[in-house]
């Protein structure tokens, strides 16, 4: 019995101490793929309950069940045996393990790493845009969770065949996993700092996405994305990481006001960080969000960039850049969702509108990076990659606008963009 002692004093020095109680933190494991509503009378309860209110976190007492112990456990019994640890019985906690072992233990603050803290702040928007977006709609969005066995999940939320919105989606993925070495190479033509000798790579990646389509034909369509991508050698120390994203207006019929509004609040996100970000950004997305086949561009856009690391500015400055463009999408759009949500319209305006969604349709299946990415991914959840796709499209051969006409104009546009601000 003796020598069982020192393993005794392992086990007492490697217990969390009863102050580490869950805290209450956000659980997506409350949601599921049914509606989340199953009382008699649904009309007179907020579907979000839960969502907004949720129950404290059961991932702590995971942890240590799935960490701590199995990792107390292997130690104890190579004291026990004398036997040389494995390679196996060594590997460390992966960053998805370490993640959630901070969250329990000290929440979220601004000494957490960035994964955390980016992690939080699209959660905390994600609320937020929905919120305002049920109360232009007047119906409560569809919340649906996944999860991903190495780690992380996402929140999708949809409204469809709402009063104002036909089709809109608000999403979030927070996702853990290994990057093999021929993704490793492909990144380091962008990020240098990435080893290239290594078979493989942990990474984190997190983001926001929305997609916003309106009935009314004179409403724009809005799309929005801001993300964040990190690696992490053997040892968990980060060894790359990068921001992207964009925001950009898609109307069916032109409005000056709508369009110079949009830019005006981008721009001014802008300019608290760089007079340079603007017009550099600005012309990205022009250039991006391109039907190169049709000549025009996807709409009157807005800002698009990716791959912002250290050799543009540091860390910190780069998240503030990127919260301050998120924070700026309710103000830059709303105004104008609630001046043409309630428009008059013709059958022909509406036909015309299905016909410029079936441009957008064009551009996200055969164009956008992302959804190729997604579609390609082994384990893909489809239905949140094309949650960007409307309701509703339509495709008339040959089909050409009146000489003079507003559809005519916004054409012109399109094939030549202008500069808004």
């Amino acid at each position: 019995m003796p020598p069982l002692r020192p393993s005794l004093r392992l086990i007492r020095a490697l217990e969390l101490p009863h102050s580490y109680a869950p805290r209450r933190t956000f659980n997506t494991r409350q949601f599921g793929t049914t509606p989340r509503c199953k009382f008699d009378d649904p009309r007179k309860l907020d579907p979000l309950k839960e969502w907004r209110n949720p129950k404290p976190s059961k991932w702590g007492h995971r942890i240590r069940l799935w960490v701590v112990t199995p990792l107390t456990m292997a130690i104890i019994y190579s004291i026990i045996t004398g036997d040389k640890p494995t390679e196996t019985s060594l590997e460390g906690p992966t960053i998805a393990e370490k993640d959630a072992l901070l969250k329990r233990e000290n929440g979220v603050t601004t000494d957490s790493p960035m994964r955390i803290r980016m992690e939080s702040f699209i959660k905390a928007q994600q609320k937020e845009i929905v919120s305002a977006l049920e109360e232009v709609d007047g119906s409560k969005f569809t919340v649906d969770s996944w999860q991903r066995p190495e780690g992380g999940g996402g929140i999708t939320c949809v409204l469809q065949d709402g009063n104002v919105f036909e089709k809109a989606g608000v999403n979030i993925s927070v996702v853990y996993g290994r990057l093999p070495r021929a993704a490793i190479q492909k990144m380091r033509v962008n990020h240098k700092a990435l080893d290239p000798s290594v078979e493989s790579l942990e990474f984190f990646a997190a983001g926001l996405s929305l997609v916003l389509h309106p009935k009314n034909p004179m409403a724009p369509t809005v799309h929005l994305n801001y993300r964040y991508f990190e690696t992490a050698d053997e040892f968990g120390n980060t060894s790359a990481w990068w921001y992207g994203g964009g925001c950009d207006l898609t109307p069916c019929y032109l409005f000056d006001e709508d369009a110079i509004h949009f830019h005006n609040s981008i721009k001014s996100a802008c300019d608290k960080h760089d007079k340079g970000y603007y017009p550099r950004f600005k012309k990205w997305c022009d250039e991006y969000f391109s039907n190169k086949h049709r000549g025009e561009t996807r709409g009157v856009g807005g800002i698009f960039f990716d791959d912002l690391d250290e050799t543009e500015k540091d860390q910190e400055q780069l998240f503030s850049f990127v919260q301050d463009c998120l924070t700026a999408f309710l103000p830059s759009y709303l105004p104008i969702i609630n001046r043409r949500k309630d428009m008059p319209f013709t059958d022909e305006q509406k036909q015309w509108q299905q016909l410029r969604r079936g441009r957008y349709v064009e551009f996200n299946l055969v164009h956008d990076r992302g959804t190729a990415f997604g579609l390609n991914t082994p384990g893909a959840r489809v239905e949140s990659i094309l949650m960007s796709l409307p309701l509703t499209a339509r495709w008339q051969y040959m089909h050409v606008p009146e000489n003079g006409s507003r559809e005519e104009r916004l054409l012109e546009v399109l094939k030549k963009p202008k500069e808004w601000v």
